[in-house]
């Protein structure tokens, strides 16, 4: 029996994001089957609905839209089942080009991070994907597994660094002993880490950083990490993408504007779907300069 061919090597993941942002614009299309938006579309909330549901988005956007973040518990809810779901549109949205970054915030420490990063990080794996959000306040070592397999495998982190949720800066703006903010210390360790890649002439590095939209004035952080910033808040939570460069100033280039329900909204309706998508992609490209 022959043994299967390994996969092709992927070229890095800020690379293969800078290219697929200027292809087809600069916007993440969330992907959240919650109850609520179930209901809307008309739909049970069970492993039909949510089938369906993620069936008629990967349909009519997976060829046109550069990312997309599965929120994966609204999958894992649903059992093994749901992440069948969430494995087969993983695949489907990835054969038709679009880049996939899984929200899922993992974050443990030792074997258990190095066991999540083989989950999405590991070529091969059912669930892989482009990129995966990841939490460090554990520690920003703990995600050395992570960091390590995204690295070799050609993959991208998206690590919390300033979240948009009202709860996160009870962490993220805490000092430090060294008299530095948590988030800002999460910025500085993407910093080194992207310094290689954009060092040997990449366009954007592979390690990103989560930076809310809504955030306001961020002009007191250095944000211009050379990665990606991923910036959520776009849409329901009150963010345009013509606030974009008030928030992120000179790094606005390298933002990555996150839609979860002011595209799905618009479903089941495929052509409203695709029309909204591509109205944020056209204001994001307006914004950050894509």
């Amino acid at each position: 029996m022959s043994t299967p061919a390994a996969p092709a090597p992927l070229a890095p993941f800020g690379t293969r994001l800078r290219q697929a942002m200027d292809a087809r614009g600069p916007l993440c299309v969330g992907i959240d089957p919650h109850a609520s938006l179930l209901q809307a579309w008309g739909l049970s909330d069970d492993i039909a609905g949510l089938t369906s549901f993620t069936r008629t988005v990967v349909d009519a956007l997976a060829d046109r839209v550069a990312v997309f973040k599965p929120q994966s518990a609204f999958f894992e809810r649903f059992g093994s089942r749901g992440l069948a779901v969430l494995e087969h549109a993983t695949a489907e949205l990835r054969a038709a080009g679009a880049l996939v970054l899984m929200d899922a915030k993992r974050g443990d420490i030792g074997s258990t991070m190095a066991a999540y990063a083989d989950t999405y990080l590991r070529p091969g794996a059912p669930l892989f994907s482009d990129a995966l959000t990841v939490s460090p306040y554990l520690g920003y070592g703990s995600l050395k597994p992570a960091v390590e397999l995204a690295r070799s495998s050609g993959c991208g982190l998206f690590v919390l660094a300033l979240t948009s949720n009202p709860e996160g800066a009870e962490v993220q703006r805490a000092t430090g002993a060294d008299g530095r903010t948590l988030g800002a210390a999460m910025l500085a360790h993407l910093t080194e880490e992207n310094a290689a890649e954009r060092s040997a002439g990449q366009p954007l590095g592979s390690f990103g950083a989560v930076v809310g939209a809504t955030l306001g004035d961020l002009s007191s952080f250095d944000l211009d990490t050379g990665g990606p910033l991923l910036a959520p808040g776009i849409g329901a939570q009150g963010a345009t993408p013509a606030d974009l460069p008030a928030v992120f100033g000179p790094a606005v280039r390298n933002v990555v504007p996150s839609v979860s329900r002011g595209v799905l909204r618009h479903g089941p309706d495929a052509a409203a779907l695709r029309t909204a998508a591509e109205r944020y992609a056209d204001e994001a490209r307006a914004a950050v300069g894509g």
